[in-house]
């Protein structure tokens, strides 16, 4: 086998591979051999057919097998070879006429395309600094906690008869939705329940509600919002002819050790201490989430190296493609956006750029590292996964068994927290008091999205990187969603 790089132009690399014809025959040779054994043909006994019968039977078949594999091993070999490590699949492209190869007649020769990892010093971990927000868990915090509890767990009491209704009753109401005169599709429902005041319904309906008495049928006229999810309903007047059935008082809850015991526990102060675990455990949560932020920012900061062109596109596209899927569930286009869209193009590009980049510095620091995902995280991450889909555990577990991406995005998260901690570990990281509406405050958390690369196709566990937050474009007259009037469920 001949290599010649033929390209080194930044990071690409071309490579030029020749195999001898001799050497394929050889080959050739070798598996017809095996196959005097295994093949039965009519007419020989067991071990006896010729090799020449069997060459002109099965040849071009094993041949082709053969170049395939040939192909794929000595790529193999000339990347190991050359010490080098593609960042993707490389692409493959055979020169020469196949046919002449089949019949060796002319040697096997193809150019192997592809982008390098690119090398780079990494930082010493032990001169980064990073603050860490911490908060104390305060008895008002419980206090907040239960009384969201208890909230949850309110009954309602039938209100006496000619009581009118109030903000916070429930309601059983029927409806039927009209629009010019017509029933539409959704705007009808029998025993709908309905708490005034939730903001289920669309804009408006509820609030003429407020008053009504059971027994009552009152017509309430609202305006479906111009940015509606249901098209055919987006902006136009409709009119729900609704009949009151109930009309129901919120029941006052008592926060004692009964309202507990409804939760497991014995006594007020047990729950109390399981509240406090648990609103612990959020904290700690969200201090690691700035603790990472901020890390990765300061990793991002430190480091400055050339990316490969491919995985950035790729990365790229696909952000995009996410964030043109999530307009078109808007009923919009880049065109209602209130910047150009290259100037977004070129937001978002930045993002690709450094979720590749923290990628690779990641993957870099987990390779010298000898940090893996060992088959027990996996596993746990299998479990806890599974948990989110009772009933379903079975086909999701088949799911991940016959899906090797799938797994590679269980195992993405895990590797990079662990890199994660390891770097915290070298690094200085302070505590900083702060308060609970500090610790929860992020105005940028829908930018701040956890991501990992599944393009890098080099031997780490994956490649993957957080992405930078950003403000997100603006859209045209955007306009908070409602769900379209229906039965509303109050479990």
């Amino acid at each position: 086998m001949q290599v010649t790089v033929t390209n080194t132009d930044g990071l690409k690399r071309e490579l030029k591979i020749q195999v001898p014809a001799q050497d394929l025959e050889a080959r050739l040779g070798v598996k017809l051999e095996e196959m005097k054994n295994q093949v039965r043909l009519k007419g020989f006994r067991p071990g006896k057919v010729p090799v020449s019968h069997l060459r002109k039977t099965f040849g071009k078949q094993v041949m082709g097998e053969i170049i395939q594999e040939t192909v794929g091993e000595s790529s193999q070999k000339a990347l190991a070879d050359e010490a080098l490590k593609p960042a993707f699949q490389p692409s493959i492209d055979l020169e020469g006429e196949i046919q002449e190869v089949m019949d060796g007649k002319a040697d096997l020769t193809f150019k192997m395309s592809f982008e390098v990892v690119p090398t780079f010093e990494l930082a010493d971990f032990s001169k980064v600094s990073i603050e860490r927000l911490v908060a104390e868990v305060k008895d008002a915090d419980i206090d907040e906690a239960l009384k969201r509890l208890a909230e949850n767990q309110k009954n309602f009491e039938p209100r006496a008869e000619g009581a009118a209704a109030e903000n916070g009753d429930l309601l059983t109401v029927d409806f039927v939705g009209k629009i010019d005169g017509v029933a539409f599709e959704g705007g009808s429902a029998e025993d709908a329940n309905l708490e005034l005041g939730s903001g289920r319904f669309i804009p408006g309906f509820e609030e003429q509600l407020v008053g009504a008495k059971a027994g009552e049928e009152k017509t309430v006229n609202v305006t479906f919002p111009a940015e509606y999810g249901a098209e055919q309903l987006a902006g136009k007047d409709a009119v729900f002819e609704v009949k009151v059935k109930e009309v129901k008082a919120p029941a006052e809850v008592t926060i004692d050790d009964e309202l507990a015991k409804r939760f497991g526990f014995d006594e007020l102060a047990k729950l109390r201490e399981a509240l406090a675990e648990q609103i612990k455990s959020d904290y700690t949560r969200m201090s690691r989430m700035h603790m990472k932020r901020a890390m990765l920012d300061k990793l991002d900061e430190l480091h400055d190296f050339e990316l490969p062109p491919t995985m950035v596109e790729q990365e790229f596209e696909q952000i995009w493609k996410q964030f043109e899927h999530e307009l078109s569930h808007q009923n919009k286009t880049a065109a209602d956006l209130d910047e150009p869209e290259e100037e977004v193009k070129a937001e978002y590009r930045k993002i690709a750029e450094r979720r590749v980049r923290l990628g690779l510095l990641l993957a870099e620091v987990g390779e010298k590292n000898s940090i893996s995902v060992t088959e027990q995280e996996l596993n746990q991450a299998l479990a806890e996964r599974a948990r989110q889909f009772p009933g379903q555990e079975r086909q999701l577990y088949q799911y991940y068994q016959q899906n090797p991406q799938a797994v590679q995005e269980l195992r993405a998260p895990i590797f990079e927290d662990k890199v994660v901690d390891f770097i915290a570990e070298l690094a200085d990281v302070t505590d900083k008091a702060v308060d609970r509406e500090t610790l929860f405050a992020d105005p940028e958390a829908e930018e701040h999205e956890h991501v990992h690369d599944e393009n890098c196709d080099h031997d780490h566990d994956h490649d993957h990187g957080e992405a930078k937050p950003a403000k997100k474009p603006a859209a045209k007259k955007a306009a908070a969603k409602k769900p379209a009037a229906k039965k509303a469920k109050d479990d």
